[in-house]
């Protein structure tokens, strides 16, 4: 039990936090466990389809397929495709982080998850779509040009301050966690 309120020792404190609410003042307090409780079963109905898809693309895709597309000898065809898995993407950003774990897994080269994080984070077509609308083409474009070269950047960058050894235990704790 004890180990258990470890692990999730944030998750207890939610329940303690909205009981104690509750009892000092109730008509707040079925507010806030009313709130709660939708934002938890949201989340549950975001994580699920996203966590079944994240077990399908580890089971069906072979790790020497995953390292032909975007592993350390793709090249361009694996920037190009994380790229586009990040643009496509629509989900929050927490719902990203278990699918670079199973890209690392499968042998994805690091500055390629990085590419596929950043531009999940800030190139995504819903985005795109609302600032054309919001902004005008001019605005979007000039952003768009901008963020393509920084999230490039930044993903290289951290790549090649890596050592081996720093590359070698993400790759290892990415294992693990499957």
């Amino acid at each position: 039990m004890k180990k258990l309120l470890k692990k999730y020792w944030f998750f207890s404190a939610i329940i303690v936090a909205n009981l104690i609410v509750l009892v000092l003042q109730p008509q707040t307090g079925m507010v806030a466990l009313r709130f709660t409780g939708r934002n938890f079963l949201n989340f549950l109905f975001m994580l699920t389809p996203i966590f079944i898809c994240i077990g399908l693309l580890d089971i069906w895709l072979p790790r020497d397929t995953m390292i032909k597309i975007m592993g350390e000898n793709s090249g361009f065809k694996g920037v190009f495709v994380a790229l586009m898995l990040g643009v496509v993407t629509a989900v929050p950003l927490y719902a990203l982080l278990p699918v670079a774990g199973v890209l690392l897994k499968k042998g994805s080269r690091i500055s390629n998850v990085l590419i596929f994080l950043c531009a999940s984070a800030s190139i995504r077509i819903p985005l795109l779509l609302f600032e054309v609308s919001s902004l005008g083409w001019q605005f979007t474009i000039i952003r768009l040009g901008l963020n393509i070269v920084v999230v490039f950047a930044i993903a290289f960058i951290i790549d090649k301050l890596l050592s081996d050894t720093d590359k070698e235990r993400i790759f290892r704790n990415a294992n693990e966690l499957h």
